[in-house]
């Protein structure tokens, strides 16, 4: 496993390390939050077993485990001796921002104690000196906002920007109501319509026949084009702003003909650009006298 799908995430308290989690997460990590530092050789041994079903893990360890966080080190220098690779990133933010972040959350610090949060603070870096030293990635999350941070996060870990969305495509009939988690929806009711052609009508959109019957018409080649060219114009801008998932809704009347047929294409197109896209046609199921 190369070094950097092995990552030990640490810092500061309130520095966003579940928030990496949750971003990790995103780009296909297998997270585990808070795992003792004793587990971490033994859960290493776990995941060189698991035969490449398990390609990216993060582990989030921190002075929330107590006595047990002390054991890091010796932790770190026995995946070393087993000659399993990883990297550490290391969180932290000024002091400021973590007492306004601790005062929003209305929660204690997990070594303050008895005393205010800036004393948990000082006694908490003084715990993490040692493992920030060793850090192959420090990030100051003090002025980053969500999306920037993901854009910081992505670029250290050389994350290909098309891999860092999922792209659901989702075809259904406005008899049956829009998709609830529709991002985008593109309404293609004003394509040629073979329901009402008697040979194509008990037909499906995905096959080649319905497919060749739309083709024919000039409106569905230049559509087609268009709305390829307004996605590949948006995607990366939703990109850019961190979003992990984005749903496309196309409808048609009864979701079996035109819509269906329309996500497949667009759905081609997609992953030819490598963008990571997947199809589902909602309504294909739905009872046949359904016009299209």
């Amino acid at each position: 496993m190369e070094s950097k799908n092995f990552i030990i995430v640490t810092g500061l308290s309130g520095a966003g390390k579940s928030l990496t989690a949750k971003v990790l997460e995103d780009f296909g990590y297998f997270c585990v939050d808070n795992l003792p530092p004793l587990l971490i050789p033994k859960f290493a041994e776990i995941v060189a077993q698991a035969n490449g079903n398990i390609n990216k893990v993060a582990l989030v360890s921190d002075v929330r485990g107590g006595q047990f966080f002390d054991h890091l080190a010796k932790a770190l220098q026995t995946l070393e001796e087993m000659g399993f690779g990883y990297e550490i990133l290391f969180l932290e933010a000024s002091d400021e921002v973590l007492v306004r972040r601790y005062k929003e959350s209305r929660r204690r610090h997990p070594l303050s104690l008895e005393g205010g949060i800036l004393e948990g603070l000082e006694l908490e870096k003084k715990k993490l000196q040692e493992i920030k030293s060793k850090a192959n990635k420090i990030i100051d999350t003090s002025s980053l906002g969500i999306s920037e941070f993901k854009n910081v996060l992505a670029k250290w870990l050389e994350q290909d920007e098309k891999d860092r969305m999922l792209i659901n495509i989702i075809s259904f009939g406005y008899k049956h109501g829009l998709p609830l988690d529709a991002d985008l929806v593109f309404d293609v009711r004003f394509l040629p319509n073979p329901y009402w052609i008697d040979e194509l009508r008990n037909h499906i959109g995905s096959e080649q026949i319905i497919k060749d019957y739309l083709v024919k018409y000039p409106i569905t080649n230049t559509f087609m084009n268009k709305l390829n060219n307004f996605l590949l114009f948006l995607i990366p801008y939703y990109i850019k702003e961190g979003k992990a998932q984005l749903s496309i809704a196309i409808g048609c009347t009864g979701g079996k003909h035109r819509s269906v047929s329309v996500a497949d294409w667009l759905g081609v197109s997609l992953r030819q650009r490598g963008y990571n896209s997947v199809v589902e046609h909602r309504d294909v199921a739905s009872r046949s006298d359904d016009n299209g």
